[in-house]
């Protein structure tokens, strides 16, 4: 069986990076990144990352750095990861005529942290779920509809695995996925004669454990809801019944010497999704308290990061938070001072123009949301059905100088032979489930400068910080040996990430 962490990661167990951030990742400074001779295309290699956050983030605020291509290629151990990165990469790209910003982020965060969710969320998921089969057994369609993707470098056998993966996520049929019931058998078999107390090991889990590592902005409902229900995030009102079929996936069991397929949730059960969406934020009024109580939830933090990430790709510019109006006479003394002679200026030709072509629009909007209402008034009055936003093509944002790689499942060892791949990757990122696969051998794909950043195992929660800390002096022995040098004072038990530079000294 499955330990808490699981034995396939549907989200990742540390925060979201920009990868040419050089104020965060240090080591990248060996890289020129901001620099005239830096590289026209930075090439980067995710393994076992587990989603998207890394490439979002860092797709979202290309922007802030110098003009270049961003090239990824993404390395994990399950398909179903790969079926996921699609899923939320076409959400990320839906077009404001389909999808607006708020509702775009309530559907990624649904999808992505809850084993229920509402039934609008399920009908998105069924309708793509036909685009994408197109899209994997049609390149020229995939070219058309999500140009972003690269799958070519799949076998054959994973592309028929992965349109198969699409074909159960349009089952409607809850025996094939019972959530409920597959998340209440794991959490029985984790916890044995302990589960009745299942509420009280929660809170201590919050409390003793997360709390002290940096994510004590995590709420105690939020996190018991999540440990106790599978549901992580419910932005909405409504009715979270329906499985979330994405976190679906296959084990082999051995019993009596014969193998058994189970499909079932085989993820985490710990840590919570929040970890890598909810706990930091640039907005740092976010983190406010009040009687040494936090304002917010971590689920307002991803909120508010998967929104400004959602706007910065679209728009190419940094997200600004509505700020509530106020009042312009603050102070006791500006309201007993009586009435105040307020300076008027005449308004110029150009400002008076400007008001004009405002009022024009608002009118000609007014106007056209009036026909779009007498228009669904009189098809319901003659009974025709009313065609929802998502009924319309789906067509994905242009995204300029940004490509995505899938590479075949544990396929490390072997790209590390082939010749296209020799010195191809600027950044190198290893999740901690995957690190143990860093290995001298796998040093020729690394261009001659070099980032390697390693995931700590801080959010591991099952072990202890010294145990934390072992494992931080493991890893960094590994990159020595892979002829990485550490870059900054790593500290062990509280570094949620290692950097490491790469220099070939052969060159």
């Amino acid at each position: 069986m499955a330990d808490a962490f699981g034995s396939i990661t549907w989200w990742g167990f540390s925060p979201a990076l920009d990868l040419q951030d050089t104020d965060l990742i240090s080591a990248l400074k060996e890289l020129r990144l901001d620099k005239d001779d830096g590289p026209e295309e930075l090439r980067i290699l995710l393994v076992g990352s587990g989603d998207m956050r890394h490439l979002l983030t860092t797709m979202a605020r290309s922007y802030r750095h110098r003009k270049r291509k961003l090239h990824f290629y993404i390395i994990e151990n399950n398909l179903e990861l790969y079926a996921r990165d699609m899923l939320f990469m076409a959400i990320a790209l839906e077009t404001q005529k389909r999808m607006g910003l708020q509702e775009k982020t309530e559907l990624f965060l649904e999808l992505f942290g809850n084993v229920l969710v509402r039934k609008q969320s399920c009908e998105y998921l069924e309708k793509m779920s036909t685009e994408f089969i197109k899209m994997v057994t049609d390149f020229d369609y995939l070219e058309k509809k999500l140009p972003i993707f690269d799958l070519s470098q799949l076998k054959y056998k994973e592309r028929d695995f992965l349109e198969s993966i699409f074909k159960f996520w349009r089952l409607p049929d809850i025996k094939y996925f019972d959530a409920e019931k597959v998340w209440d058998l794991r959490l029985r078999q984790l916890m044995g004669n302990r589960y009745d107390n299942r509420l009280n090991i929660f809170d201590w889990d919050l409390n003793m454990k997360l709390v002290y590592r940096d994510a004590d902005i995590i709420n105690s409902h939020e996190y018991r809801r999540w440990r106790n229900k599978g549901i992580a995030f419910d932005l909405r009102e409504g009715s979270y019944d329906i499985p979330n079929r994405t976190l679906a996936s296959g084990m082999v069991f051995k019993h009596e010497g014969e193998r058994h397929h189970r499909r079932g949730y085989w993820g985490d059960l710990l840590v919570s999704p929040y970890v890598a969406l909810g706990i930091e934020c640039e907005d740092k009024s976010a983190f406010k308290k009040a009687n040494n109580i936090y304002q917010h939830t971590s689920q307002h933090i991803a909120e508010y990061n998967v929104l400004s990430m959602f706007h910065e790709i679209a728009t190419q510019t940094k997200y600004e938070k509505p700020q509530p109006k106020e009042e312009k006479s603050d102070s006791k003394d500006a309201k007993d001072a009586g009435p105040t002679i307020t300076e008027v200026t005449e308004e110029t030709e150009e400002e008076l123009k400007k008001d004009e072509e405002t009022v024009e629009e608002t009118l000609k909007k007014l106007e056209e949301e009036a026909a779009a209402d007498a228009d669904k008034q009189a098809r319901k009055q003659q009974g025709i059905p009313e065609v929802s936003t998502l009924d319309q093509e789906f067509e994905s944002m242009t995204v300029d100088g940004v490509k995505v790689t899938f590479l075949p499942i544990s396929s490390l060892t072997d790209i590390a032979k082939k010749s296209k791949y020799q010195k191809l990757f600027h950044v190198v990122y290893f999740a901690n489930s995957l690190v143990h696969l860093l290995k001298e051998n796998i040093t020729p794909i690394f261009a001659d400068h070099a980032t390697l950043i390693l995931e700590s195992a801080r959010y591991m929660l099952e072990l202890k910080l010294e145990q934390v800390a072992e494992f931080g002096k493991t890893v960094t022995a590994l990159a020595a040996e892979a002829s990485c040098e550490p870059v900054g004072a790593n500290d062990f038990e509280k570094s949620k990430f290692f950097k490491f530079s790469y220099n070939n000294k052969s060159s």
